[in-house]
């Protein structure tokens, strides 16, 4: 699938059906001493590419990586840098983003506002101003089957003959500040020297590539995610302004919307998305209906048509300034209204009228503290 999913939704709704295409994990890795294969790839930049657009090159640098995976995202700068370093010394640099989108779960885009498909690689790629060709295999991953990456992201590196003379990490730590061997580095001098690189292939610790074949645990987990009671709770003004302004161990969403309002309808499943993606992390979504109390049946109908996973509320008074100010001063009264909030009780984030999935999610992002070891 190479559609975009800035906007999940139509993803999802179509995931069900999806036909798995391709085949599992490659039998074997490329060895060292064996020649590059060759491939023909659509690049972010509107370019098909093959090894031929790099013949001018000494040596060859292939790394495989994605949008979604936060070890990659780690690597990102020390990419770019390598690039600048080494391009005047006459090493080129190509990535390749071997996932399968529809074989991404959403509860593995929990660190990321980007999923895998390759409208998404063009958005990530400008926003980090990659200075490098950036290759989409996600679509056959015949590319990457051949060279049998294992985790992203993980570089091939190869002489000017095309041969394979070094494969695996970039550098021995995800955070740079604590990297003590630079594998990738010292194999590019020596080849470079025409020498062996000391150390011709290590282990490369980051995210498992998402072949094809785990198309049917992505249609599993969202049978899973989906098998949750779905509950709503009045809750009167003072109540809902400890919630918002009142310090929590989790970053909230809050959306208050209503079940003839338009726009919050047409939202509500992004935003149930957005909790699957981050609710197994400091992180929650809260709903509360503004529709009139005596609406709850209603209301609650909704929610369990969409299958909301979310902390449901319905404001209990007919009183809309109370709803208004027990949420936030600095809004104005119309719906769909979101905000983002820290644990602390700090509202980082105002949207009224309909979110911007893509920017609501990189502010979630921006706002989740890094909760890896």
């Amino acid at each position: 699938m190479k559609g975009s999913i800035v906007s999940l939704t139509a993803f999802l709704a179509v995931l069900p059906f999806a036909l798995v295409l391709g085949e599992g994990a490659p039998e074997k890795m490329l060895e060292i001493g064996e020649q590059a294969p060759d491939f023909s790839l659509p690049g972010v930049d509107g370019k098909t590419y093959s090894l031929k657009d790099f013949a001018g090159a000494r040596i060859l640098a292939v790394i495989f990586t994605c949008n979604h995976c936060p070890t990659a995202q780690a690597y990102e700068n020390r990419i770019k840098k390598l690039v600048a370093d080494y391009k005047e010394k006459g090493v080129a640099f190509v990535a390749i983003s071997p996932n399968d989108p529809e074989a991404v779960r959403l509860d593995e885009l929990g660190y990321t506002d980007l999923s895998d498909s390759f409208e998404e690689m063009k958005i990530r790629a400008k926003e980090r101003s990659f200075n490098f060709p950036y290759l989409y295999d996600g679509e056959t991953q015949k590319v990457s089957r051949a060279y049998g990456p294992t985790a992203t992201p993980q570089l091939f590196l190869f002489d000017a003959g095309r041969k394979l003379r070094y494969v695996g990490r970039i550098d021995d730590s995800e955070r740079e500040n604590l990297a003590k061997t630079h594998e990738a580095r010292d194999a590019m001098e020596a080849v470079l020297s025409d020498k062996a690189p000391a150390v011709e292939k290590t282990k490369t610790f980051g995210c498992s590539i998402k072949w094809s074949d785990k198309r049917d645990s992505v249609k599993q987990s969202l049978v899973k995610a989906k098998a949750h009671e779905v509950t709503l709770e009045s809750i009167g003004p003072d109540a809902l302004r400890k919630l918002v302004s009142g310090k929590s161990d989790k970053l909230r969403v809050i959306n208050v919307w209503a079940t003839w309002c338009g726009p919050c309808v047409v939202e509500f499943p992004e935003l149930v998305t957005i909790q699957r993606m981050y609710g197994h992390r400091a992180f929650e979504l809260v709903t509360v209906s503004a529709d009139q109390p005596d609406q709850k049946e209603k209301v609650l109908a909704f929610l369990k048509k969409m299958e909301a996973p979310s902390r449901n509320y319905q404001f209990e008074l007919t009183d809309k300034d109370k709803l208004f100010s027990a949420v936030d001063e600095k809004w104005s009264g119309s719906i769909p209204y979101t905000i983002v909030v820290r644990p602390s009780g700090e509202i980082v984030y105002r949207r009224m009228n309909q979110i911007d999935p893509l920017e609501l999610r990189r502010e979630i992002v921006k706002n989740l503290a890094d909760d890896r070891s």
